[in-house]
C-alpha cells in the first residue's frame, strides 16, 4: 500500500508486520527524505550506542551529539549528510565495506574532499585502484607511515633528515615524556619544544651560579644528617638550661632508669622509636654536649656524621656552635633549592651546553609549522573513514530503527541488531537472545512482554568477567527449565560461553504446552500429596513402633526358665477389618458396574463425553494461552535495554515457532537394549484405558456428568421427580411394575 506524505513531497510505501503498519525502506530516495517521515510512524524513536551487534565506531559517528544515544535527529542528519556524498543513493542499500571513489558527488565541495582524501589515501597505501575500503582508511597508522607530516602538529624523528635536530626531538621526548604521532610514533609538539630549550637554558644558568661545596663531597650526607638532628638538638639544649634553672628537676629531664628498666627484658631493637624519644646526650645542668661521652644510640650515627665533618676538633659541643655549623651551608642550601630545569639533568651539563650552542629550537618549531599546515588534509582522511563505516552500517541500522524489518525477516541467516547469539538448551536453539543491560528494569517488565523468559549468567575463559542474557522459548514444553540448568551460548562472533540459568518468566510457550499443562499440575500435586503423606506416616510408624519399643515390659520367663509363648492369634479383632475392606471392593465393584450399565446403548454419546471432560479441564487454559500468546510483544523488552520503542512488535504464534528449533530426531526402528521390558503394548492401552474408566467413574459417581444426563447413583445426589400430566393428546408410556419407582412416603 502507498501513501502520500501530508505536504505531498514525497510517497512512502507501507507494510504491516509484527502487529504495526510500517514504513519500507527500500531505495535511496527513501533514505534521502527521511526527514519528510512522521516521527510517529518510526518504530523506534532512540537507542543505545552500545551493546548492540553492530560495529560502535559506526553508531558513534551517526550520534551527532554524542550523548550515548541514537536518535531520529541524529539519523536524520546522517542520512543527509551521507546521500549527498555520493552520486546514487542506491549504493547505500548494499552495505558493503568498499566504495568505488569515482562514486563520490565531486559537485558537492564534501565529496570532492573526500574523493581527493580517499586517492591520496590510496597513494599513501601503495594502491593503484580506485576502489579504498573500511580497513584502509581505519589504520590512520599504516596511512600516515610512510609520510614526514600529517597534519597534526607532532614531529617525530622521521620528520627531519638533519642529525642534531633528530638528537634534539629524542633527548626532548626522554625529557617530557612526548605525544603519540598519528603514524603511530612518538615525537614533539611546539609545547614541548618550548619546554625543553627553556629547561635547557634554565639548567645551563643554575649551573654557572653554583656555590662551593663547604664538606666537599660529603656536603649533601651532612646537610642531611643535620637537618635530622636539628631539633633533637635543640631540645637538649633546652633541658640543660631548664635543668641550671632548676637543679632538683634535673633527674626529670635526662634518662630516666625506670625507663629503661621497663623495657630491658625486651628484644631492644624492636624498642628503637621508644629509645629515640630519649635526650639524645645525658642532661646534667650544663649547656653543653661533651663530644668525647657517648651520645643516645640511636642518633649516634647521623650525629658522627655532622660532627666529623663540621667540628672534629672539638671535645664539647655548644648551642653557639651547632647553629654555626648551619651557617656554613646557608647559601649552599639555598642554591640547591633553587635548582631550575631537572627534568633535563639526566642528559648531563655537556649534552645539555651542546643543545643551547646548536640551538635547533626555531628549525624544529617551523617543522611543527609545517605539518599543522596539513591539518585540514588529514581532517579529511579521518571523514574518509568515517564515510566508509556509516556507508557500510547506516542502511542496516535503519533496518533496525525505521523498521524491524531484520527481526522479521523470514531467513534465519539475517538478524536484528539486538539479537546477541544462540541459546542451546534442553534440546532446543533459541534465537532470540539478547544481551542485559540493567537487571533491575528486566525484573520490573519482562513479565508484560507475555513470553517465556529465561535469564542465564554466562562466562567463558577467553574474556573476562562475566554477561547477561536472556532468552525467549517459543517452541516446545517447559521440561527441565528451571534455575540452575546449565546451557551454552554462542554470541555472534561465534564465541562459546557456559550459561546458567538464574531466572525464569514463566508464560505461555505454546497452545499444546498448555493443553497438558492442567494435568502435569494435578500429577504434580498429587505426587506430592502422596508423597507427604508416605513420610507423614513412615514418621508416625516409626515414632509408634520407637514408643511401643520403650513402653513394652521385659519378657518374663516361664516356671521352666523357658521364654513366654506368643499370644495366639485372635481373628475376631480383625474381622472389622476385613469387612471394611470388602465393602470397600464391593462399593468399587457396584460403582463400575452401574457405570458400564449406565455406558450401554450411549454410542456416539460417550465420545461427546471424554470430549467434554477433556474440554472441561484444558480448554480453559488453551484460551487463556492462545489470548496470551497473541499479545506477545518484544518492546518492553528492548525499553528495558534503554530503546524507545514506537510502535507494537508483536510475535505471532507461526512467527515464534520461527524463533526457537527444536531438535528433531530420524524415525528409527531400534530397540533400546535398556527399555523396560514386560509390558507389551496391549497392557499398556489396557492401563490406559482402566485409568480413564476411573476418572469417568470418578466424575459420574461426584455427579460431575448431571449435565449429559447421567447422575450419579449415590443417594446424597437423589432427587425427587416431579411428574406433571399431561393432556389426553400425548402418548403415556406404561410402565412396568419392575421400572416403577418406589412410591415414597408422605412426610
Amino acid at each position: 500500500m502507498a501513501i502520500i506524505n501530508k505536504d505531498g513531497k514525497y510517497k512512502w510505501e507501507f507494510d504491516t508486520i509484527g502487529g504495526a503498519t510500517r514504513v519500507k525502506i527500500t531505495s535511496g530516495k527513501d533514505i534521502a527524505h527521511l526527514a519528510e517521515l512522521d516521527p510517529k510512524m518510526w518504530t523506534v524513536l532512540s537507542c543505545p550506542v552500545k551493546g548492540l551487534e553492530i560495529d560502535e565506531k559506526s553508531l558513534a559517528y551517526v550520534d551527532c551529539d554524542g550523548d550515548g544515544k541514537i536518535r531520529v535527529n541524529d539519523v536524520v542528519a546522517t542520512s543527509k549528510w551521507l546521500t549527498g556524498l555520493v552520486k546514487d543513493a542506491d549504493v547505500i542499500l548494499n552495505g558493503q565495506d568498499s566504495f568505488d571513489i569515482e562514486q563520490f558527488n565531486q559537485e558537492n565541495p564534501d565529496g570532492l574532499k573526500l574523493y581527493n582524501s580517499a586517492k591520496q589515501i590510496l597513494v599513501n597505501l601503495g594502491k593503484t585502484d580506485n576502489v579504498i575500503s573500511v580497513a584502509d582508511a581505519a589504520d590512520i597508522a599504516a596511512i600516515f607511515a610512510q609520510t614526514r607530516f600529517n597534519g597534526d602538529g607532532i614531529i617525530t624523528e622521521a620528520s627531519t633528515d638533519d642529525a642534531d635536530e633528530k638528537a634534539a626531538i629524542a633527548a626532548a621526548v626522554a625529557s617530557f615524556g612526548g605525544v603519540a604521532d598519528r603514524s603511530g610514533a612518538v615525537g614533539v609538539n611546539a609545547d614541548i619544544i618550548e619546554k625543553f630549550y627553556a629547561a635547557v637554558a634554565a639548567y645551563i644558568a643554575w649551573n654557572e651560579a653554583a656555590v662551593e661545596a663547604p664538606f666537599g663531597d660529603a656536603t649533601d650526607g651532612v646537610i642531611a644528617a643535620y637537618n635530622a638532628l636539628d631539633a633533637k638538638v635543640k631540645d637538649f639544649f633546652m633541658r640543660s638550661r631548664l635543668a641550671a634553672f632548676s637543679p632538683d628537676s634535673t633527674a626529670a629531664l635526662d634518662v630516666q632508669t625506670s625507663r629503661i628498666e621497663a623495657i630491658s627484658a625486651d628484644n631492644l631493637t624492636a624498642k628503637a622509636q621508644e629509645i629515640a624519644e630519649y635526650p639524645i646526650a645525658r642532661v646534667t645542668g650544663k649547656a653543653e654536649i661533651d663530644l668525647t661521652a657517648p651520645v643516645n644510640p640511636a642518633w649516634a650515627a647521623q650525629f658522627n656524621t655532622v660532627i666529623a665533618a663540621a667540628a672534629p676538633d672539638k671535645k664539647v659541643l655548644t648551642e653557639e656552635d651547632w647553629n654555626a655549623i648551619a651557617a656554613k651551608f646557608t647559601a649552599y642550601t639555598g642554591w640547591k633549592g633553587a635548582k631550575a630545569g631537572a627534568e633535563v639533568e639526566a642528559l648531563g651539563l655537556d649534552a645539555l651546553k651542546n643543545f643551547a650552542e646548536q640551538n635547533k629550537k626555531d628549525a624544529l618549531l617551523a617543522l611543527v609549522a609545517q605539518d599543522a599546515a596539513l591539518a585540514e588534509e588529514a581532517g579529511n582522511i579521518e571523514s574518509v573513514s568515517k564515510f566508509l563505516y556509516v556507508l557500510r552500517d547506516f542502511y542496516r541500522l535503519l533496518r533496525n530503527f525505521v523498521t524491524f524489518q531484520d527481526f522479521y525477516k523470514k531467513e534465519k541467516n539475517v538478524a536484528a541488531i539486538f539479537q546477541s547469539g544462540r541459546l542451546i538448551i534442553d534440546q532446543r536453539e533459541c534465537r532470540f537472545c539478547m544481551n542485559v543491560a540493567d537487571m533491575g528494569k528486566h525484573n520490573a517488565s519482562a513479565a508484560t512482554s507475555g513470553m517465556f523468559l529465561v535469564y542465564c549468567d554466562c562466562t567463558t575463559k577467553s574474556k573476562p568477567g562475566k554477561i547477561s542474557i536472556v532468552a525467549a522459548v517459543t517452541v516446545g514444553d517447559i521440561g527441565d527449565l528451571i534455575v540452575g540448568k546449565n546451557a551454552i551460548y554462542y554470541d555472534n562472533a561465534g564465541v562459546e560461553w557456559d550459561a546458567v540459568i538464574t531466572k525464569v518468566i514463566d508464560n505461555p510457550i505454546s497452545i499444546a504446552q498448555s493443553f497438558w499443562s492442567p494435568y502435569r499440575r494435578m500429577a504434580k500435586a498429587v505426587e506430592n500429596l502422596i508423597t507427604k503423606s508416605a513420610a507423614d506416616k513412615d514418621a508416625k510408624m516409626m515414632a509408634d513402633a520407637t514408643a511401643k519399643i520403650n513402653a513394652a515390659p521385659a519378657a518374663v520367663p516361664a516356671a521352666d526358665g523357658k521364654p513366654a509363648a506368643a499370644p495366639p492369634f485372635d481373628i475376631a479383632k480383625f474381622a472389622g477389618i476385613f469387612a471394611a475392606i470388602g465393602m470397600a471392593f464391593g462399593m468399587i465393584g457396584t460403582a463400575l458396574s452401574g457405570l458400564v450399565d449406565s455406558m450401554k446403548g450411549m454410542g456416539w454419546k460417550l465420545i461427546l463425553v471424554f470430549i467434554g471432560i477433556i474440554l472441561v479441564i484444558s480448554g480453559p487454559a488453551m484460551i487463556l494461552a492462545w489470548l496470551k500468546l497473541r499479545r506477545r510483544n518484544i518492546a518492553p523488552l528492548l525499553n528495558a535495554n534503554g530503546w524507545a520503542v514506537n510502535a507494537a512488535s508483536k510475535i505471532s504464534i507461526p512467527f515464534g515457532e520461527t524463533l526457537t528449533d527444536a531438535a528433531k530426531f530420524p524415525k528409527l526402528k531400534i530397540k533400546d537394549p535398556y527399555a523396560r521390558k514386560g509390558i507389551a503394548p496391549w497392557k499398556k492401552w489396557v492401563i490406559s484405558l482402566s485409568a480413564v474408566v476411573v476418572v469417568a467413574a470418578g466424575l459420574w459417581l461426584g455427579n460431575l456428568l448431571d449435565w449429559a444426563g447421567y447422575t450419579s447413583p449415590l443417594p446424597r445426589f437423589n432427587k425427587t421427580e416431579v411428574v406433571t400430566e399431561v393432556e389426553a393428546e400425548a402418548v403415556v408410556e406404561e410402565i412396568t411394575p419392575e421400572a416403577a419407582p418406589e412410591a415414597t412416603p408422605a412426610e
